[in-house]
């Protein structure tokens, strides 16, 4: 791989703010905090930081069987102490893959998908996922550990070799004497060490079950990505028809502004037509329910499910 200026090793790594949303640095956050007992310390409002997608929380809150320890997370992942560095990097990105300044390491997973059930319900093919669900799919596949990025902050940390991997080797090059990977971090490691229906026993009993987040490789229970979008949606049809369209995206411009919003639902053309992915109906950074400073709607959606009011941009039904 020939390398850019702006992607050879030594050139200043600071990861700044980007203006894509990402919102606060490090553990900053906005709001009252939720009820004891509730997955996560944020207030899921104003910004990505206040999410369970800033991956430099360390929770304070007491769990369901008591207080959590939260030192027992840097065991399981280098805290980079920046919010937005773990999925982007002004410097050295990522460019295997078509997402905006991508600093996450890149596997060459083969996912089963949904078209594999041969129930014949589908009228359009079904593709491998797209760069804007293998995005969402580098953490929530398990097989690429939560924190393996190719450009850690601070200058002269980016290292080429995390691209393709995350190796423990690659990975324990960030100076945490807390951190020592040992195996790459799978579904039934990292995160879910701790966050796994059994609590990981007298190790860690107060956490969270987050295994609903680990979808693994096997998509053919979730909702079809990488397939096409009928080209002929509209009146008449079992679909509706994106009223704004332009070569790399279609959306349902709700407020008629010729642009793409944070709350509308798209698809994405890599080539292949227009097809619905992960990042279709979710926005990583949150978009808010009901204007700026409300919650954001549940499970990083687009649009609030009230009503299958999602299921329903779509579907005509």
């Amino acid at each position: 791989m020939r390398l850019s200026a702006t992607q050879r090793p030594g050139r200043r790594a600071a990861v700044m703010v980007l203006a894509l949303g990402c919102g606060l640095a490090g553990e900053s956050w906005a709001g009252p905090d939720p009820a004891p007992g509730t997955p996560s310390k944020f207030s899921n409002r104003n910004s990505v930081a206040n999410t369970r997608h800033n991956l430099t929380q360390r929770p304070t809150e007491v769990g369901p069987g008591g207080p959590i320890n939260a030192a027992l997370m840097d065991t399981q992942r280098n805290d980079y102490g920046q919010v937005c560095v773990y999925c982007h990097t002004p410097h050295g990105a990522n460019t295997t893959i078509a997402a905006p300044l991508w600093n996450r390491t890149t596997k060459a997973n083969t996912y089963q998908t949904y078209d594999l059930l041969n129930t014949g319900s589908l009228t359009q093919p079904v593709t491998q996922p797209g760069a804007a669900s293998l995005t969402c799919l580098s953490c929530h596949d398990g097989t690429t550990a939560v924190d393996a990025i190719v450009n850690m902050p601070g200058s002269g940390r980016y290292n080429i070799a995390r691209i393709g991997s995350d190796a423990p080797a690659l990975l324990n090059e960030w100076p945490n004497a807390a951190v020592t990977h040992v195996s790459l971090q799978a579904p039934d490691q990292g995160c879910l060490v701790c966050h796994n229906p059994a609590g990981a026993g007298a190790a860690f009993p107060t956490a969270y079950d987050f295994s609903a987040f680990a979808i693994g490789t096997d998509l053919r229970n979730d909702h079809p990505v990488g397939i096409r979008f009928p080209p002929a949606a509209g009146p008449g049809t079992d679909f509706n028809d994106p009223p704004r369209k332009e070569v790399r995206l279609a959306y349902f411009d709700n407020n008629a502004n010729g642009r793409a919003d944070g709350n509308e639902i798209r698809l994405y053309n890599s080539g292949e037509g227009y097809e619905v992915e992960c990042a279709s109906c979710h926005d990583p950074h949150g978009v808010p329910s009901a204007g700026a400073g409300s919650s954001f709607n549940a499970t990083f959606l687009r649009v609030g499910n009230a009503g299958s009011a999602v299921c329903l941009t779509c579907h005509s039904k």
